[in-house]
């Protein structure tokens, strides 16, 4: 009964060879090369979401389906704000920065986004927004213009990538004296 199966004796396992765990978080010199690369082919979309997904710390399939009424009062970008998380079924609250806002509110302008429009509208027509992995897609196109290693079967960079980043980049400020008796 304890006999080990001949097809299963020789199988190679699912991810050997692969990076598996946590991915990586961007460094902040990543984060402005991406940011550059975006705002110097005027990819706008691209630049509110990946700014968007930093800021918030949201998963992918948050931001994904954030609606402009979640982040917005009118036509000014609300400086916080709630949803309610898909996989924890819990409220969470993030900080929309100045620079963010501005990026955002580009984003909304040149898409003509209504208050009920999806914040990344799908360019299909069966879907109403962006997916996760269109999202995903995207994420490798940057870190592939950017220049950081990307190899298919062993990503060090993902969706996951962004959410990490914004901990990263408070984390390599200098600390500020609070004191100027020094």
């Amino acid at each position: 009964m304890n006999a080990i199966q001949p097809s299963t004796r020789n199988r190679t396992p699912w991810n050997k060879g692969k990076l598996v765990g946590p991915k990586a978080p961007f460094k902040p010199k990543d984060v402005w090369t991406i940011r550059l690369q975006l705002q110097q082919h005027h990819r706008t979309r691209e630049l509110a979401l990946l700014n968007l997904g930093i800021d918030s710390k949201l998963r992918g399939c948050d931001l994904v389906t954030l609606k402009v009424r979640d982040i917005s009062h009118g036509e000014r970008i609300a400086p916080r704000a709630i949803i309610q998380q898909k996989k924890t079924g819990r409220p969470v609250q993030f900080e929309i920065t100045p620079i963010i806002r501005q990026a955002v509110h580009e984003w909304i302008h040149q898409a003509e986004l209504g208050s009920d429009d999806y914040l990344f509208p799908s360019r299909l027509h069966g879907s109403p927004h962006i997916c996760t992995r269109q999202y995903a897609r995207m994420l490798r196109s940057w870190v592939k213009d950017a220049g950081l290693d990307w190899r298919e079967s062993n990503a060090e960079y993902g969706t996951h990538s962004i959410r990490g980043t914004k901990a990263t980049l408070r984390s390599s400020r200098p600390a500020r004296v609070l004191s100027s008796t020094w």
